[in-house]
Formats: C-alpha cells, structure tokens, sequence
C-alpha cells in the first residue's frame, strides 16, 4: 500500500486514500467501554483513521489512544483490536485486498465468538 496522497489546492487539500484498489469502508462506532475480539485476516489489510479523540487500538500488543485524524495501518495476519472508555468511538476503516466478513481469526472475544 502506498502512502495517502495529500494534495493542496487553492481551496484547501485531499487525501487520496485508494486508487483504483479494491478496497472496502466502513465506519466503525464502539459504544462506550466495549472492544471489538481480538482478531487478525489472512486475506486483507486495514487502515484505520480515527474521526474523533476516543478511539483506543491495540495493534500487536501495542495499546494506543488516538488523535482524530491520526492513521494506523493494520497489515494482513496482524492481531488488532478496537476499543473504547467513557466515549463512543468512530473509526473509518479502509481495508485492501479480498473483503470478507468470515475471515476474522479471533483470539480473544467479550461475546463468545471465538
């Protein structure tokens, strides 16, 4: 995946980012103090941008609280998760390559899917 494109105009920016990819979006809201399972895919990649300042990631071990508008990449097979405190949550999630909903391994889980 490159990088999102920025660019400037006399009016302002874009951030480009697909171009001509087959990518899915989506926009994923977590009501307060839950967590999506722990989880990976074998068949895509995701890049999550945060649209306010409640989103918390855990990416590989990492717990992050994010920005909004700040970015994290989530390549294939890697263990992520989202989650929330006292806040919702909104995440704009673009994922690349072969979309599909069963191909989630998960790990852990709060409502028994695993």
């Amino acid at each position: 995946m490159k990088d999102t494109l920025v660019d400037h105009r006399p009016w302002g920016k874009f951030e480009q980012f697909t171009d001509n990819e087959i990518s899915t979006v989506k926009i994923l809201t977590v009501i307060p103090n839950k967590k999506l399972s722990l989880q990976s895919h074998h068949h895509r990649e995701e890049l999550w941008i945060a649209l306010d300042n409640y989103a918390i990631v855990e990416i590989d071990g990492v717990v992050k609280h994010l920005k909004k508008g700040e970015q994290v990449f989530i390549p294939q097979k890697t263990k992520h998760r989202l989650m929330s405190e006292n806040n919702t949550a909104e995440i704009l999630e673009i994922s690349f390559g072969q979309f599909d909903e069963n191909d989630i391994v998960r790990y852990e889980d709060d409502f028994g899917r695993i």
